[in-house]
């Protein structure tokens, strides 16, 4: 039994590496994945641990972007250091929406949003959006960190809020909004990137908390393993999307959201 749930654990954990950075919801796959590939614990910690398991793959982006994001390498001169900060600077600054809106939202949102339905149609919703900005052949004006604004991180934050609903992909929203502010795809990544590292340490943070920590020596194992798969695949599924994007648009994550989305109301309303 015990490892019927570790083998499932180990298939999430996949899961949420590839789907956390690729524009396509992590949460609305472990949502549906979890309607197939069901967790044997209690409805408390299944839905803490579907949130906690994204702390691997925070892991992953600062084991990936440590010297970018580390404004005290000695390696870097003065200028680059003061560069670092204002990139993190704007970070906070771009986070701040969706915090404020999930920290007194958060119960609400998960009740009335956390279902097939909704995940379905924010899928086909922002897989059309990702198709008609790409199809726009605009030239980005922001190629570097330092051409981002503070109102341009904080228009990039504003579009976050919207990944607080399951299915629209919290990479999805950033990155959609980056571009469509004027940002290249690769500045879009990885800016969507760094915004992960304090939203997905609230969101996790916060789930503990509401949970109590009262788990089960197992089940923190269970917590554990989730993470560590979710951190591998974390830092395969971000060097793909990052040298596939010099190269490609998003058009692809467009198509196959749109393509998930018509499987997932087929199955839900006539065959299941």
């Amino acid at each position: 039994m015990e490892f019927i749930e570790i083998l499932k654990t180990i298939l999430l954990g996949i899961v949420q590496g590839i789907t956390e950075w690729l524009p396509i919801s992590s949460t609305g796959h472990m949502i549906l994945v979890d309607e197939f590939v069901k967790l044997n614990f209690s409805e408390l910690f299944v839905s803490t641990f579907l949130v906690v398991i994204q702390f691997g793959s925070i892991l992953a982006v600062l084991v990936l972007f440590f010297k970018k994001l580390n404004p005290f390498d000695s390696s870097k001169n003065p200028a680059e250091k003061a560069d670092t900060m204002s990139l993190w600077f704007k970070v906070i600054v771009a986070v701040a929406p969706s915090a404020v809106i999930g920290l007194l939202y958060d119960d609400l949102i998960e009740e009335m949003f956390f279902n097939p339905t909704t995940v379905a149609i924010t899928l086909i919703v922002y897989g059309i959006l990702f198709i008609i900005l790409e199809s726009r052949n605009k030239k980005p004006r922001v190629n570097s960190f330092a051409q981002l604004s503070y109102t341009t991180a904080i228009g990039i934050g504003l579009f976050q809020v919207l990944a607080l609903i399951p299915g629209t992909s919290r990479s999805g929203a950033t990155i959609l909004g980056a571009v469509f502010l004027g940002c290249s795809r690769y500045i879009a990544a990885e800016f969507s990137f760094f915004l992960a590292i304090p939203t997905m340490l609230g969101a996790s943070g916060l789930k503990l908390l509401k949970a109590g920590f009262a788990f089960t020596g197992f089940e923190w194992m269970i917590l554990l393993i989730g993470s560590l798969v979710a951190f591998l695949v974390s830092i395969f599924a971000i060097k793909f999307l990052m040298d596939y994007i010099k190269k490609h648009d998003f058009k692809v994550f467009g198509y196959y959201r749109i393509v998930l989305g018509i499987l997932v109301l087929a199955y839900f309303f006539l065959l299941k």
